[in-house]
């Protein structure tokens, strides 16, 4: 199965996803892997930007693809309902097909105060990621994070959670489905 765990920044996704995978096993694919050779190379939203997102993403994805079918793959991802985003996430889409799984789209919301708090973490920086909160506060009003697709969905609320907890509630769900082993 590949599970996507998307959030917009500072959410937690990666935390998330690390604990996840502790739990449940597989491979992990954090976005930044993928958009942190665009971000060191080309200038933010360029022609040369996107193309170099497309062609690491081909890569990774096409590894990922050849990973065998009983493997889960934790994919995290900030992808909103714009034509980007939706390549991207028709990109995952053929993914899961190629290598016949069940595709798991998890969204994580978090209010908004809470999320410009975790933005703003020092270690953050150190990561090249995003922490400007009015570029997040923009993010928000410009639309809307794809929930709407996948063969499974989970949306739930971080805001009062640790990751320890938002892991174990996605870990819950999985079993639920019968997506994983109970342990």
């Amino acid at each position: 199965m590949i599970i996507n765990i998307n959030s917009w920044p500072g959410v937690g996704k990666l935390s998330v996803a690390e604990l996840l995978q502790r739990r449940i096993g597989g491979r992990l694919l954090d976005n930044h892997a993928i958009y942190n050779v665009a971000f060191g190379l080309c200038e933010f939203g360029s022609p040369e930007f996107f193309e170099t997102v497309r062609a690491v993403r081909r890569v990774a994805f096409n590894q990922a693809s050849k990973i065998s079918a009983s493997t889960p793959i934790i994919l995290t991802s900030a992808y909103a309902n714009t034509p980007f985003g939706r390549e991207n996430w028709n990109a995952i889409r053929a993914m899961a097909d190629a290598r016949r799984t069940p595709l798991c789209n998890v969204v994580l919301d978090c209010a908004i105060e809470e999320n410009i708090r975790r933005l703003v973490s020092p270690q953050r920086t150190r990561l090249r990621k995003l922490v400007e909160p009015q570029t997040l506060v923009a993010m928000w009003q410009k639309g809307e994070l794809i929930d709407d697709e996948g063969d499974h969905r989970l949306r739930f609320d971080v805001t009062g959670l640790s990751a320890e907890q938002s892991s174990n509630r996605i870990s819950e769900w999985l079993k639920e489905r019968r997506l994983i082993q109970q342990e």
